[in-house]
């Protein structure tokens, strides 16, 4: 019978694509995890990792079970959270998941809230872009994501904390005058790279269904290309002050002002549901002041 081991070891095999990376994720040594997925394949009569010289590829089979692996990792996370809660421990670990364009500017808020709902937290956080944060949370490496919507995956609640307007930055020496993002001329928008939901949000406020650029990989980076007359960008007015820098000039578009809805998001099953839901409505009220 297949062990929870196995399947852990798979689904980490399936995220990272190589052997050495997912034993490293999993804290074990690379022969010890291969050992485990041969295991895995002797028990089942499958085929399930094509194994090559740069990597490893998961077979139909290995992508078809390495999801029942996730879902059944999330499974068995909830079971031990659901006992820490019945226990009433007050020592619990939480791995928060947080998208780039949003971590630096909003943990300074947050992390005083999650000590004052959560005596004696446990924090883990983890950052990096949309997809991989959900995917995480579905398989249950992560217990609550804060991104932007919409937020896509079964077994998923998600709940609004605030809106955060898009704001023009462009440079101070030659400012741009824009009523709406569907003003700006596409060669002068700079955005960040694809697989970034801002980037996504930003094309659709401007209303571009794509452009052939560069993109660049943070929102600081972004700043100091339109300091140095690079051209224009949308920034988030949740980091208009960490940003802050004299070359540029910050201006909001005419109303509706173009915005994204920033969520929390865990899976419906979690024992932790009430304690997020509360952790949500703390987050929104102090946005809302």
């Amino acid at each position: 019978m297949p062990t929870l081991r196995q399947l852990r070891y798979l689904a980490a095999l399936a995220e990272h694509g190589h052997f050495g990376r997912a034993a490293a994720a999993c804290h074990v040594t690379q022969p010890a995890l291969s050992m485990q997925i041969k295991e895995l394949e002797a028990e089942l009569d499958l085929p399930l990792v094509e194994r090559g010289r740069t990597g490893a590829v998961l077979t139909e089979e290995g992508v078809e079970l390495a999801q029942r692996a996730r879902a059944l990792n999330a499974g068995v996370k909830d079971l031990e959270d659901f006992a820490r809660e019945r226990r009433g421990d007050r020592a619990q670990r939480l791995a928060l998941g947080i998208i780039p364009s949003v971590a630096p500017y909003l943990l300074p808020r947050l992390l005083p809230l999650l000590q004052a709902a959560m005596p004696g937290l446990d924090l883990k956080v983890r950052e990096t872009q949309t997809a991989v944060l959900m995917a995480e949370l579905a398989g249950g490496e992560l217990d609550a994501v804060i991104a932007a919507l919409p937020l896509a995956g079964d077994g998923i609640e998600a709940v609004a904390l605030f809106e955060d307007a898009f704001l023009l930055a462009s440079p101070a020496d030659d400012p741009v005058a824009a009523a709406s993002p569907r003003d700006l001329p596409p060669d002068r928008l700079l955005l960040l790279e694809e697989g970034h939901c801002l980037r996504d949000q930003a094309l659709g406020a401007c209303e571009i269904s794509d452009l052939s650029t560069f993109g660049a990989t943070s929102l600081t980076t972004l700043v100091q290309l339109v300091a140095h007359g690079q051209g224009v960008t949308l920034l988030p007015a949740m980091a208009a002050d960490a940003l802050a820098d004299p070359r540029i000039v910050l201006a909001r578009f005419s109303d509706p002002q173009p915005s994204r809805t920033i969520a929390l998001a865990w899976r419906t099953a979690s024992p932790r549901r009430r304690q997020l839901k509360d952790l949500a409505a703390r987050i929104a009220e102090q946005a809302a002041r």
